[in-house]
């Protein structure tokens, strides 16, 4: 039976060399393989950090600028609304047609709201009040729909109603500047006139406007 070769100590050196070089080579890739991993991690972290930062001194900003301009307004209102006599050149206090605070004439000129049976009463008054015989007031209440016009179109909104009153011809000529004498903007579409004898019949057609309120929308963002 033949004796197996023997190893020499070179041959075990080598070996034990190979091997230390073998673990250090594999220590070295993982180091260098994780302190890649690790580099790139701790770049696009301070990357979405100096976007967080970024973000945040835009929105500080504009909350310095909204709070300045919150004074400002504040400010306005206050003298706006505080005049003795208002845009219309009538007493603050009073209760004339042309009567009332500042804050309030703007609101009834354009309010914020749908009502059309309260449109209705304005101009039966305002009619009243110019000695027409009313015949008809006409228009349809669409609340319903415009509950979703307004709340997907916040513009001015028209409002059309058609009107008919007997008078006579001082009372035609002064139609128009009674209607002008509402707060709330009419708009005459369409006027005709029927006379029988002397009395005349005046129709128009007229629209008026009304503008949803805006929403104070406060917004996140998110930042990647």
């Amino acid at each position: 039976m033949s004796e197996a070769p023997k190893v020499s100590n070179k041959h075990i050196l080598i070996d034990k060399a190979n091997a230390i070089m073998l673990v250090t080579v594999g220590i070295t890739a993982f180091i260098v393989t994780f302190s890649l991993v690790a580099s790139k991690a701790l770049i696009s972290q301070s990357r979405y950090q100096a976007k967080v930062i970024k973000e945040k001194d835009i929105t500080l900003k504009q909350l310095k600028e909204n709070n300045n301009n919150v004074s400002k307004l504040v400010e306005s209102y206050k003298n706006f609304a505080g005049e003795k006599v208002n845009i219309l050149e009538g007493s603050i206090n009073g209760t004339g047609s042309r009567d009332g605070d500042n804050p309030k004439i703007v609101l009834d000129a354009l309010p914020s709201k749908y009502d059309f049976p309260g449109l209705i009463s304005s101009v039966e008054k305002l009619l009243k009040e110019g000695g027409y015989k009313i015949i008809n007031i006409g228009g349809s209440d669409d609340e319903i729909a415009q509950q979703k016009v307004s709340t997907a179109k916040p513009t001015a909104i028209q409002i059309p109603f058609p009107i008919s009153v007997e008078t006579n011809y001082q009372g035609a000529q002064n139609l128009l500047l009674t209607l002008e004498r509402t707060i709330r903007p009419i708009q005459v579409s369409s006027l005709n006139i029927t006379a029988s004898g002397s009395v005349l019949q005046v129709a128009i057609t007229a629209k008026t406007f009304y503008q949803p309120e805006k929403s104070l929308n406060i917004s996140s963002k998110v930042v990647k």
